[in-house]
């Protein structure tokens, strides 16, 4: 049986949002390491990442990796470090480097950007991962470290994900990494030359205890065959662990 929710009014009898209490804002992120078990992830520095990242993106020799990015492809090496060098200079988007533990390189990168500490509100995006980089356990857990630190340490309440509409495998990804869709933003961007609708997609922070906990339970060595293999898909254990919560909190019976 469904229960009828009503919102809040105020003196005029309007409907107004729930109360945040004590709400004063999130942190800036000023680039902290963010560690894990197979990457960390650095502040981004030319000097230190640029050759790295140069010799990984030279991979994708077609350059589609870069068809959906703002910047690139880019058809030199000094081309791409000297992106890296104003990238790194930026706050926002506050770059990172993903280092791949075992061979102690750059291998990709990702950014926190729209960042609203007064909303609570940023952006994971300009996510750029070398071949070297893609369907590895690592990239998904670069992305788990950047949720965690946006929530635990930051103090984020909405964490974002937007990406041309058009970009099929960026979109399945959000939903796998437990984004949620909330729809389309048409004619939203023009970049290089052509049209941009976006489409949007968030985590909030009362939904992070269930995404963190199917992270946990994914990126466990256990999780995974003798040949690399995982046993259970994220998704499934995103979809599970909500459902867990919901229960807890009686949701499920609303």
């Amino acid at each position: 049986m469904s229960k009828n929710v009503h919102p809040r009014t105020n003196d005029f009898g309007q409907p107004v949002g729930e109360v945040v209490p004590a709400w004063s804002g999130s942190k800036f992120p000023t680039g902290e390491l963010l560690e894990g078990r197979l990457c960390r992830l650095e502040q981004l520095d030319v000097g230190q990442h640029g050759d790295e990242l140069a010799d990984a993106f030279a991979l994708d020799a077609e350059g589609q990796l870069w068809t959906y990015m703002g910047v690139g492809p880019f058809t030199t090496k000094a081309a791409l470090k000297d992106w890296v060098a104003t990238a790194s200079r930026g706050r926002d988007p506050l770059f990172y480097a993903v280092v791949e533990k075992a061979s102690a390189k750059a291998v990709g990168i990702a950014s926190y950007m729209r960042i609203a500490p007064e909303a609570g509100s940023i952006e994971v995006g300009t996510i750029a991962y070398s071949p070297l980089l893609q369907r590895t356990s690592l990239a998904t857990e670069a992305m788990f470290l950047m949720m965690a630190h946006a929530f635990e340490t930051l103090g984020y309440r909405r964490y974002e994900w937007k990406c041309d509409s058009l970009n099929a495998a960026s979109r399945k990804a959000a939903e796998r990494y437990g984004f949620s869709y909330e729809g389309i933003f048409r004619q939203a961007l023009v970049y290089k030359g052509r049209n941009r609708d976006t489409a949007w997609f968030s985590i909030l922070d009362r939904e992070w205890p269930a995404i963190k906990g199917a992270y946990v339970t994914w990126l466990d060595p256990e999780n995974f065959d003798l040949n690399g293999q995982q046993k259970q898909k994220l998704a499934d254990l995103i979809s599970y662990e909500r459902q867990v919560c919901q229960k807890a909190s009686g949701q499920d019976r609303l």
